[in-house]
This record gives C-alpha cells, sequence and structure tokens, in this order.
C-alpha cells in the first residue's frame, strides 16, 4: 500500500467530535472508571449545554468528585468518550492543555500557593499558561477580586486570610484564566459555618451571569436556587435527574428519598 494511502485510511480512523458535542460543553458517553477493583463510575452518560448550571449530589463515596476530576482530566476514565467544549478528551498534553484553559477547577481545600500574594496567586497562570503580560494579568485579577468582593486583600498572603476569604481567592484565581466552564467540588465542606454564605453568595453571582457550571455539593437551599438540574448519584451510577423543585419535592428513586430524608 502507498504511502499516502495509509495516511488517509489513518486519518478516516480517527474519531472527530460528533456535531452534537461540539454544541455541548461537557458530554460524557458511557464512562467508567475503577480503582484497583473498585467501579468507581458505572456508564455515566451527562451532557451540558452552555449556561446550564448543575449540581451534583449523593452520599459520600458514591463517584461524585471523581466524576468532575474526570472532565478536566485530573482522574482518567478507563472506558468512555469525554468532550469539553468541543475537544475530545485525550490524555495527550495537547488535549489536555487546551481543555485546561476553557475549565476552571476550584477545590475543597483551596489550593493556593501559601509563599505568594492573592495578587500573585492570580497572575500566575495567565501569565505562564496564556502568554497574558504582567500589567494586563494584574488588571484582570484585580477585575476579579472586585467580583469576589476582596480587592483589598490582593497583597495579602493566604495564611493572612479567613477560610471563606481563600475560598474565593481560589474562584477569583480560577475566573483569571476566563473559563468557559467552572467545576466546584465541594468548595464549602472545609469551611466554618459562617464563611459558607460568603462563598455561596459568589457562586450564586457567577450563576447569575451565565457561567456554566458544575458543582459536587451537599448545600441543598444553594442547589435549589441556582441549579437548572439536580443529578443524584450512589454506587457510581446516575440514579435520578431532575429540576431542583421536582428533584427535591418529589423524588422517584428510594435512594434519593432516603438520602434528602437525611439532609433536609
Amino acid at each position: 500500500m502507498h504511502l499516502k494511502s495509509m495516511v488517509r485510511k489513518d486519518r478516516s480512523l480517527r474519531k472527530s467530535p460528533d456535531e452534537k458535542d461540539k454544541q455541548l460543553e461537557v458530554s460524557m458517553h458511557r464512562v467508567n472508571k475503577w480503582y484497583g477493583r473498585l467501579h468507581v463510575l458505572r456508564n455515566i452518560n451527562l451532557e451540558v449545554k452552555p449556561k446550564e448550571r448543575v449540581i451534583i449530589s449523593g452520599p459520600s463515596g458514591s463517584g461524585k468528585s471523581t466524576l468532575i476530576r474526570c472532565i478536566n482530566g485530573l482522574e482518567r476514565a478507563e472506558e468512555g468518550e469525554i468532550t469539553v467544549t468541543g475537544i475530545p478528551l485525550k490524555h495527550g498534553m495537547w488535549s489536555l492543555n487546551k481543555i485546561r484553559r476553557n475549565v476552571g477547577m476550584v477545590f475543597q481545600h483551596f489550593n493556593l500557593f501559601p509563599h505568594l500574594t492573592v495578587l500573585e496567586n492570580c497572575v500566575l497562570a495567565p501569565i505562564w499558561v496564556k502568554h497574558v503580560g504582567r500589567r494586563k494579568a494584574e488588571e484582570q485579577a484585580m477585575h476579579y477580586l472586585e467580583r469576589v468582593k476582596i480587592p483589598d486583600q490582593a497583597n495579602k498572603y493566604p495564611g493572612q486570610l479567613s477560610g471563606g476569604q481563600q475560598q474565593r481567592v481560589a474562584i477569583a484565581r480560577s475566573l483569571c484564566m476566563e473559563p468557559r466552564v467552572m467545576l466546584f467540588d465541594e468548595p464549602t465542606s472545609a469551611l466554618d459555618p459562617e464563611m459558607i454564605k460568603e462563598v455561596l453568595d459568589t457562586m450564586i453571582d457567577l450563576a447569575e451571569n451565565g457561567m456554566t457550571m458544575l458543582c459536587v455539593t451537599h448545600e441543598m437551599g444553594f442547589a435549589r436556587q441556582v441549579a437548572d438540574r439536580v443529578i443524584f448519584m450512589d454506587e457510581g451510577q446516575i440514579l435520578e435527574v431532575a429540576p431542583p423543585d421536582e428533584f427535591f419535592d418529589h423524588p422517584v428513586h428510594e435512594r434519593a428519598k432516603a438520602f434528602l430524608s437525611q439532609i433536609l
């Protein structure tokens, strides 16, 4: 076989994202993930449209955090297809870097660099990853620090801030990359009760301004207020998907009913 025909055949075998997937911010088809023998994600199918807010709920160990970590490649799914912002998720650096430029993530424990100021934490990725000039990066960082209502903390170090303030810095830092999608992995679980509201208020503001969001949380009042859909997971499976009022007032699955009876 001639070399040119071999190249054409090779290209014809490469999978391109479905046209529908290109119109979605996140698409997961029959995704499976194992930790050894533990099957943590079981045939996950999920589609998220632009500007949609999706809350993922369920008991501890149900696979919620693993699901959203698979979306930006922090965890690798052994089976299935994942497309993010129109880009098929492959585990080469080109695919991962392109997706991570479009996807911000906020973790439970802030993950700020303790030796850098708030402003330095916020400008680091735009300068090194997107090659933004320092002056523009700092102007952008101050804009997002104002948006999360802590511009006066810009020159402080993370250890000088409360937990709620540190989490808002983490949100501002992600926004500085101007992502199309924000992922939140139980962003209030490490906070004292009085600090939770300030972080949730920031997230509500993002939701109201049209940010596409997937959020793992047990804050059911927040879920009812901002979600377009609530997803309920247990034992690695999506058992129920419904609008918030329908999910909270009339859950269908017995496992969802038992979960809500314990937390509401």
